[in-house]
This record gives structure tokens, C-alpha cells and sequence, in this order.
């Protein structure tokens, strides 16, 4: 079924493309760059509007708002094949169940959003690593072969809509694998083995970058790590600057040397603590960045001048209510004005957001952003 957008796509006499490279270089644009990172699952069986017009999902989300058009591209970086996932027993109003990573969890059984209660992982020891690495992370394998040139017959060099590539995660779905606790007793009790987990999750993206480079024109990269709560890091910083940061720079060598000069991670919490490690190794743009576990963009764009830049940005929790979504909006203004900064909810907008107070905000965000900006210093 096609779907019928409800909102007009907004004006504009440049490409998505154009709209989207200028503004992360400082250069004029006829209007912000608009996107949005998605919603939770439960919105779509909540919010009236989604119900109504058989909206399921964050892809026909944003046909449906007619937001600006932001493509990626992904390999084969991570468990090839994945752990069989299902259920495996019931407590009462929980499932017990074994995800793709891996890790036995309680979760609901209306499946409702919450995070999972994670209570075991299949890699404890340097040989449940080993096991898995044989199986399921081997570089060579048929799956992790990629066709460069079918890639860019789907995307050519002349598209009107920005491109990103996958970095994947050095550390993040480690801690995804291991479960946070076993990442700390890890890093105390097996560095060895936790440097060898991020060289092979280095090695796996490595594989993939040399596979599509040569073939693609991406406009920047992407990436996902998780690796952070309300208190900062959770890795150590001896493990993030010995251990990590290297291997961010060698995928970075990759990136400058097809000319992808913005690279983006997907790091919640207070990632102020890891700003210089990301910032020397090639990461210079936070998405969707978390406000409440970390600080307001203007902050934190004008302690790292133009070296940084920000996609996402909006607090969630500011989006009750239309006075305060006019007061966030007006306090993101001078970031949005100084270039660099493509503003958004900082995560998927969660349910207790009412469909109303949604739709204000993205009207107000128009009214606010959808004009020339010249970016001057």
C-alpha cells in the first residue's frame, strides 16, 4: 500500500544531498537539513495517526512526515550467523529468551518497550571467545563478501540524497555480547582477550570499508557504540585510549583516503569524557545525542568550535507541552545557525510524546529552521 504523507516535504531549491554536505562543512544551505532518528515501537500502536494510516515502522515514518532522505550502507561487521534466538522458558508475566548475541534475557511477554534484564551471556572465557570468533566472526567467510559495484548502481554518484557507510562498533556490541558486568570483570581478568574481541571487530569493518570504498561516493560515516551512562564512560579510560582509539584510527585512514571527512557514532550518555579520543581518531560528529545524560548542544558545539558537529540534539523530555517545546527549540537556535548541527529528537521519541505535541514540534521546527542559512563564522 502506498503510503500518503501527512505532511508536505518542506521547500527548498537544493538536493537532500547538497542541503545535507553543506551544512556539516559551514557552507550556505536554503534550509536546515530535516530528519528524525524514529520512534519507539509502541507509538506505532499508540499514536492514531500511525494506526490509521498503517504506519509500522521508522522507514514509512519518514515517508509519511516527508522528511529529507538520509541513506546508509551496511556489511557483514558483527556474529555471522548469530546465535538462534527464541524463547526458552516463562516466568509468570516474563519470557525468558537468548538473543541473536547471544545473551539470555527477561523481558515482557506483551513485548512491550523496556530494557531487557539480561541475566547470562554465552562468552564468559578467553575459550567461549574463541569458539565464537571460529564460528561466527571468521572474515573470510561468504558472508561477509560484498558487491561494491551492485552497491553503487543502487546508489550512484549523482543521487540527490546523502549516503553514509557503516563503521560498525569496536566496543559497543562487545558490551552488547558480554553484558556490561562481564565487560568489567573482562577488561580486570582477560584484557587480552577483550583487545583481541576489538581488533577482530576492527578487522570485520576493515573488510567490509575495502569492499565498497572504491566503488561508493559516501558523503560520511557512520556508527554505533553505546558506551557511556548518565556518569560518563563504561569502559575504562586506559582501555578506550590503548585499546580503542587505535583501531578508530585506522578505520579514519580508510575514510580520508576516499575523501569522507564526517564520521558519526551513536553513543548515548555522557560522552564528554571520550570527546578527545573520538575527535584525534576521526569521530567529529555525536548522533542523536543525549541531552539529559550529558549537556545541552550549545555546550558542548562551542567548547569544540567547528571540529565538531551534532546531529540529533533534542531533549525528548522537553517535548510535553508547547511552551516547553518552545523554549528547547528557541535554545537550539544559535546552534542551528552556527552550522554543523542538524537538530532532532535525541533518541527514538518515546510514547508518553503525544501525537499532538509531535506534530506542534515539527511544525515549530519549520517555522524556526526552514529558511537560508549562511553559517557565517
Amino acid at each position: 500500500m502506498a503510503i500518503k504523507p501527512i505532511l508536505p516535504k518542506w521547500p527548498g531549491e537544493m538536493t537532500d544531498r547538497e542541503r545535507f554536505v553543506n551544512q556539516m562543512h559551514y557552507k550556505p544551505v536554503d534550509r536546515c537539513f530535516n530528519m528524525e532518528f524514529g520512534y519507539w515501537n509502541d507509538n506505532f500502536r499508540i499514536w492514531k495517526m500511525f494506526v490509521d494510516n498503517g504506519i509500522t515502522n521508522n522507514g514509512e515514518a519518514d515517508i509519511f512526515f516527508s522528511f529529507d532522505r538520509f541513506g546508509s550502507v551496511g556489511g557483514s561487521v558483527w556474529l555471522n550467523p548469530a546465535f538462534e534466538s527464541g524463547v526458552i522458558a516463562s516466568e509468570g508475566k516474563y519470557d525468558i529468551i537468548r538473543n541473536g548475541d547471544g545473551l539470555t534475557a527477561k523481558i515482557m511477554k506483551d513485548r512491550s518497550d523496556t530494557i531487557p534484564n539480561y541475566i547470562g551471556s554465552s562468552v564468559v572465557t578467553p575459550d567461549d571467545w574463541l569458539k565464537v570468533k571460529r564460528e561466527r566472526m571468521d572474515v573470510n567467510a561468504p558472508c561477509r563478501r560484498v558487491d561494491g559495484k551492485a552497491i553503487a548502481e543502487r546508489h550512484p554518484k549523482n543521487r540527490d540524497y546523502p549516503l553514509s557507510v557503516n563503521c560498525g562498533s569496536m566496543i559497543g556490541k562487545i558490551r552488547d555480547m558480554l553484558t556490561l558486568e562481564g565487560l568489567a570483570y573482562a577488561c580486570c581478568d582477560y584484557p587480552e582477550m577483550v583487545e583481541d574481541m576489538i581488533e577482530t571487530c576492527c578487522v570485520l569493518v576493515e573488510n567490509f570499508l575495502d569492499q565498497v570504498l572504491p566503488y561508493v561516493d559516501f558523503d560520511c560515516a557512520g556508527g554505533w557504540e553505546d558506551i557511556c551512562c548518565k556518569s560518563g564512560p563504561l569502559v575504562t579510560m586506559q582501555v578506550f585510549n590503548d585499546m580503542i582509539c587505535p583501531r578508530y584510527q585506522r578505520i579514519n585512514d580508510k575514510l580520508k583516503q576516499y575523501g569522507i571527512d564526517i564520521w558519526y557514532t551513536d553513543c548515548d550518555g555522557d560522552v564528554r569524557p571520550l570527546m578527545k579520543g573520538f575527535m584525534e581518531n576521526g569521530i567529529n560528529c555525536l548522533f542523536p545525542f543525549e541531552v539529559n545524560s550529558c549537556a545541552h548542544p550549545v555546550e558542548l558545539l562551542s567548547a569544540h568550535g567547528r571540529e565538531l558537529r551534532i546531529m540529533g540534539g533534542v531533549d525528548k523530555m522537553k517535548l510535553v507541552g508547547r511552551d516547553n517545546i518552545d523554549a528547547y527549540l528557541d535554545s537550539i537556535t544559535p546552534a542551528v545557525e552556527r552550522g554543523g548541527y542538524i537538530p532532532f529528537c535525541d533518541h527514538r521519541c518515546p510514547p508518553n510524546v503525544t501525537e499532538e505535541d509531535y506534530m506542534y514540534y515539527l511544525a515549530r521546527k519549520k517555522e524556526l529552521f526552514c529558511r537560508p542559512l549562511s553559517f557565517a563564522e
